[in-house]
């Protein structure tokens, strides 16, 4: 298995991932903005600059089923208080190859950050750029380990009418590579749209922020 954030990404959009043998990787922050644990089948990765050895000593101590340690809210709470860094939620991460050809309907580009999804985006991602379609928008920018990472939002009064599942099959022909979606397990109508444009489900994700901007380390990821 590769020893850095960006080659297991990279094996898992190829769906080639590390062994079901129950054992946490540790490797590096791919930048100093982010950090946190993938948790994939049987085997999770947590990407820290701390000490391995916390990491595991710290798991050992977590008193639960060791598959579960790297995402239960116990181990969480102890990398943050470590890092003084900052959590949300835990995501289903998803993936998607690219698609040839224009997207499916008709976009806009929006420019500047004055729209709330944009801003939030451009706190946690590189590179970011956003349409809109029909009271939708869609996000795409660079995140963890330089990987392409979607995101949608469709107005309520637009819903039911199949606009997020058309933005993330976008996401799809506007990539030119892989692209990565977070979907907050509990977001049902969002993990619909997103299978239903043929993201599949590859691990969940607990991402770690640090404060202020971070400049990263690593390069984005060329296109396929």
């Amino acid at each position: 298995m590769t020893d850095t954030l960006r080659g297991i990404l990279e094996a898992a959009a190829r769906d080639v991932f590390p062994a079901p043998d129950g054992r946490t990787t540790v490797v590096a922050q791919p930048c100093g903005r982010d950090a946190g644990v993938i948790a994939f089948t049987a085997h999770s990765v947590v990407f820290t600059d701390e000490d391995p050895r916390w990491v595991h000593e710290t798991l050992r101590g977590i008193g639960c089923d060791p598959l579960a340690a790297p995402l239960n809210p116990r181990f969480l709470a102890a990398f943050m208080d470590r890092t003084g860094r900052t959590h949300d939620t835990v995501d289903t991460l998803c993936v998607a190859a690219p698609l040839p050809g224009p997207p499916p309907l008709a976009l806009k580009e929006i420019t500047g950050g004055a729209h709330a999804r944009v801003a939030y985006a451009r706190g946690r991602r590189d590179g970011v750029r956003a349409w809109a379609a029909g009271g939708g928008v869609l996000v795409l920018g660079h995140g963890v380990a330089g990987r392409l990472e979607a995101a949608v939002e469709v107005d309520e009064d637009v819903r039911h009418r199949g606009l997020g599942r058309a933005l993330a099959l976008a996401a799809r022909h506007l990539a030119g590579q892989s692209v990565w979606a977070q979907v907050a397990p509990g977001n049902a109508r969002s993990a619909r749209a997103f299978l239903a444009a043929g993201y599949r489900p590859v691990g969940a994700e607990a991402l770690l922020l640090g404060a202020g901007g971070v400049q990263r380390k690593t390069p984005v990821w060329p296109s396929e």
